[in-house]
This record gives structure tokens, C-alpha cells and sequence, in this order.
């Protein structure tokens, strides 16, 4: 279930909004430029397939955004459990790359969920947007907006990353701790958050 929650940013003991309805998320979301939609689940696409079939299912998809933005790069990431024995720290080091603010001067941040889940949390205008993202989510957060990324402690996702830069993902980070005062991926999937 896809999610919104926003807390001033002061802090998350008052939740100002908590929705997972899909049109009340855009609509709340548009005003700060970021662009929500959902696109069509493909059921036949695994969530370890390779980018080639990632891509061959979405096509009619990515080639409208494609066209519409003119984004010079896509690409496919995936990050699910394994048996590897050095999967735990390949995941702790995935996802600690992302937890601190930050924002991007050159770029738009544009994902689609493909399989599995993260959060885009969003420090624009004083207060905090948590957007729980699932299969079937596009998310894209304007160059310039401060914002953090928790894909959780044993992330299970495939995303398609649209990239307007060849250079692809180069973060500025602000040097604040805001993230760590905030709930986690883990925290607002399990719903321990107040509501």
C-alpha cells in the first residue's frame, strides 16, 4: 500500500497528513512539483528479472516519459535478499549511501517501483512528506528539493531511474540530521507510526 505522511519538520510527534489514497497523494504532492502516478503492474515480470525484460515490459511506458522529459539515461536497480553471504553488508552499505539529506543540482530524481518498496522523504516548505512507495509507484522529486531515500534494513526492491544527466546519481548532502529524527522504512511499513 502506498503511503503518504507528513510531519512538520520539527519533528514526528504530529502527523499533519496520512493518506494512502492515490489522488489525495498527488494532490498533495504536485503543489511541492513532484510528480506522482501510478503505472500498470506487469504480474508476468519477476521481481529478479533483468533489465532487459524490466525493460521490454515497461517500453510503451519509459518511451512516453522518455519523450516527454527528455531523459538522456535509463536504467534498471535491483536489490533483493540472497543467500550470499555478503548480501547483509552490500544492503547495510546500499542503503546507508542514501539515508542523509541531500539534493541533486542537476538533476531530477525519477523512479519507477517495478517490484518490492522504499521511502522518498521530502524536506520542502517546513514540513517532512514520507511517500511509501510500492509496485506500480513513479516518483519524481525536482532538482533542488532536500530529501532522503530509506529502502530499509533488508531491502527487497526493482526500480526503473530515469536520469536527465548521463553522469546519473551525484547527491549534495546538507550535513543535517533530520533523517535520523524522523520513522524509518521499517517503521512506516510495519505502521508503528502514530496516526
Amino acid at each position: 500500500m502506498t503511503l503518504l505522511t507528513t510531519w512538520p519538520e520539527s519533528g514526528p510527534r504530529t502527523v499533519v497528513r496520512r493518506t494512502d489514497d492515490p489522488a489525495e497523494i498527488a494532490a498533495a504532492l504536485a503543489p511541492l512539483g513532484v510528480r506522482y502516478e501510478r503505472w500498470p503492474v506487469r504480474e508476468d515480470v519477476p521481481r529478479d528479472a533483468d533489465s532487459d525484460a524490466v525493460f521490454a515490459a515497461y517500453r510503451a511506458e519509459i518511451d512516453k516519459l522518455v519523450d516527454e522529459e527528455s531523459f538522456a539515461t535509463v536504467d534498471v536497480v535491483a536489490l533483493h535478499p540472497t543467500d550470499d553471504p555478503g548480501w547483509a553488508e552490500k544492503a547495510k552499505a546500499a542503503r546507508e549511501k542514501f539515508l542523509s539529506e541531500h539534493t541533486h543540482d542537476d538533476d531530477d530524481e525519477v523512479r519507477f517501483f517495478v517490484a518490492g518498496a522504499g521511502v522518498f522523504y521530502l524536506h520542502v516548505g517546513g514540513e517532512v512528506h514520507a511517500v511509501l512507495c510500492e509496485a506500480g509507484d513513479l516518483l519524481g522529486v525536482p532538482r533542488g528539493t532536500t530529501h532522503w531515500f530509506d529502502m530499509g534494513v533488508s531491502p527487497s526492491f526493482t526500480a526503473i531511474r530515469f536520469f536527465h544527466e548521463e553522469d546519473g546519481w551525484i547527491g549534495n548532502f546538507t550535513g543535517s540530521d533530520i533523517a535520523q529524527r524522523f520513522p524509518d522504512f521499517d517503521a512506516l511499513r510495519a505502521g508503528r507510526t502514530a496516526a
